[in-house]
C-alpha cells in the first residue's frame, strides 16, 4: 500500500430500489471470452481547496447508491448455469464494493509524479475468492487529496463490462450527482440472435475471427505480474494530424486514415524497433468496439470488444507507417458483421474454454476511440482533468490503447498508454520517431 494514502473505510454499497424478485441477466458469448480479465479506470478531478474533506465522499456515496437502482446486473452476484456452465448474473441487490481514502498532497501534485504503480493504489480490486456468490464483481475507490483534489478508482471485469460501458456506468453516476438523473440510460440487450432459424447448410463461415480465436484458445500464455511498465503519451490535435498527414499515401489508399491508424501504425513500427526488429515488425493484433458494427446502441452494457491479428507480411523499407496504417485499417475493415456474427454463432455451437486470455501474446493495440470520460461531471465546472485506463492483465509483447485526450488539447488529440518491460519502457520515451512529435509525456516508469 503506498504510504501517502490512508484507506479510511470499506463499505458495501446498495441501490436504494429493490429489484425485482427472481431476475437474472445470462451472460454473452463475447462477455464469457473476457472472463479472465478486468478494467481499471481512475478519473482525476480538481476541487476547491476550501472543502472539508470527506463531504464529496459522503454525496458520492449517496448519488452511487441512488444511480445503481439502474445497473441491477453490477449490483448481482455471479452463478454458474446448468448445462453447459457459463456464468449468468443474479440481480440480489448485493451492492459493490466502495473503499474510501484519503491521500496527501494535491491532485495536481500527484500527477507531476505518477507511475502505474502509484496509480493503481488508487484502484481497489479484489480477487474472485472460491465462493463468487459474494464477490462484487465491482469495486469502487474515492480518494480525497489533502490539500485539494479527487481521484475515482473503479475496477470490475470484463466478463460484465469493457471500457465503453464502464465510462458510461461513471459517466451515468456523474449525471444522478449533478442533475438528479439519466441522459442515456443502460440497454441490456442481448447480442443479436445467430441465424438459428434459417440455417442454411451451404453457409460458408468467415474464418479469419474464428481462426484468430481457435488461435488463442489453443495456447496457454503465462502472466508475469508486476512485470510492465506504463508510459502515458498526450498527443494534440496538431500531432495527430501530423501524424495522419505521415500515414496517408495516396499511392496505397484513397480512403482517409483515422488517429486510431495512424497512431497504431507509428507505435507498430516504434515499438518493433525498440524490440529489436530491423526488418519485420512485430506480431500485433487489434481490439475494437464492434457495437456499431452490430447494430447496438452505444449504451449497449455488456463485453462487445473483438480481437484479430494484424499481418506484418510484406511491410518492408525504411517508412513503414504508412503500410503500417494501412494494414491496420484494412483488418478493421474486415472485422463486419458477417464476420462477427460467424464467430458469434461458433462460440455459441461449440464447447470452448474460455479460460484462455483472449488478448494473447501479440502486442495488442486497443482503440478505446467509443471512449468519452470527460462527460463525467458530477459537480458544475468540476471535469475530469485526466483519465486513465488500463486492460489487465497485460500479456506477451505489451499493449498500446489508444483514447481521446481532454477536449483542451482539440478535437483529434488522443492520449497513448504503452504498457511494456521496463527496460522497453525507458528506450520509448527516447525513440527518434516517437519524440518527432513531442507528445507530452503524463506517466512514466
Amino acid at each position: 500500500m503506498d504510504t501517502e494514502i490512508n484507506h479510511m473505510v470499506k463499505r458495501t454499497v446498495v441501490s436504494t430500489k429493490a429489484v425485482e424478485q427472481g431476475k437474472y441477466f445470462p451472460l454473452s458469448v463475447l462477455n464469457h471470452c473476457m472472463e479472465n480479465n478486468n478494467i481499471k479506470v481512475v478519473y482525476y478531478y480538481q476541487t476547491s481547496q476550501e472543502r472539508v474533506v470527506g463531504e464529496i465522499t459522503k454525496k458520492l456515496r449517496e448519488t452511487l447508491s441512488e444511480m445503481l437502482s439502474y445497473f441491477p446486473i453490477v449490483t448481482g452476484r455471479l452463478i454458474r448455469e446448468d448445462g453447459r456452465g457459463y456464468w449468468k448474473i443474479k440481480c440480489n441487490d448485493a451492492g459493490v464494493r466502495m473503499v474510501e481514502a484519503i491521500a496527501k498532497g494535491s491532485v495536481e501534485g500527484w500527477l507531476t509524479n505518477v507511475d502505474r504503480k502509484k496509480e493503481l493504489n488508487l484502484v481497489y480490486c479484489d480477487d474472485m475468492i472460491q465462493k463468487s456468490y459474494y464477490w462484487s464483481t465491482f469495486s469502487v475507490q474515492v480518494t480525497e487529496f489533502e490539500e485539494g483534489g479527487l481521484a475515482i478508482g473503479l475496477s470490475c471485469t470484463h466478463l460484465l463490462a469493457d471500457p465503453i460501458s464502464v465510462t458510461n456506468f461513471i459517466k451515468a453516476w456523474a449525471e444522478i450527482s449533478l442533475i438528479g438523473k439519466m441522459i442515456d440510460p443502460p440497454m441490456f440487450n442481448p447480442l443479436p440472435y445467430i441465424r438459428l432459424g434459417n440455417k442454411n447448410s451451404n453457409h460458408q463461415y468467415s474464418m479469419e475471427l474464428i481462426n484468430h480465436y481457435k488461435s488463442l484458445i489453443e495456447k496457454s500464455i503465462p502472466f508475469k505480474k508486476d512485470m510492465y511498465n506504463t508510459v502515458s503519451l498526450c498527443f494534440s490535435d496538431q500531432m495527430v494530424q501530423a501524424c495522419i498527414s505521415m500515414a496517408q499515401t495516396t499511392s496505397l489508399s484513397s480512403s482517409i486514415v483515422t488517429p486510431f491508424e495512424a497512431l497504431a501504425g507509428l507505435f507498430w513500427v516504434s515499438l518493433s524497433k525498440i524490440k529489436g526488429l530491423r526488418n519485420g515488425l512485430v506480431d500485433m493484433s487489434i481490439c475494437v468496439d464492434v457495437r456499431k458494427v452490430l447494430g447496438l446502441d452505444h449504451g449497449f452494457f455488456g463485453s462487445c470488444m473483438i480481437y484479430n491479428k494484424v499481418h506484418a507480411k510484406g511491410i518492408v523499407g525504411e517508412n513503414k507507417i504508412p503500410e503500417a496504417a494501412k494494414t491496420i485499417g484494412d483488418v478493421v475493415a474486415k472485422m463486419d458483421h458477417e464476420g462477427i456474427m460467424d464467430l458469434i454463432e461458433w462460440f455459441e455451437n461449440n464447447d470452448i474454454n474460455f479460460s484462455a486470455l483472449m488478448n494473447g501474446n501479440d502486442m495488442i493495440c486497443a482503440s478505446l476511440e467509443g471512449v468519452n470520460p470527460y462527460l463525467a461531471e458530477f459537480e458544475e465546472g468540476f471535469k475530469p482533468i485526466h483519465v486513465s485506463h488500463y486492460i489487465e492483465p497485460v500479456l506477451g509483447e505489451g499493449q498500446v490503447l489508444i483514447l481521446p485526450a481532454p477536449p483542451r488539447e482539440g478535437p483529434l488529440s488522443r492520449v497513448v498508454m504503452v504498457t511494456l518491460e521496463k527496460e522497453e519502457a525507458i528506450k520509448l520515451c527516447e525513440d527518434n520517431l516517437i519524440s518527432q512529435f513531442s507528445p507530452t509525456i503524463l506517466m512514466k516508469y
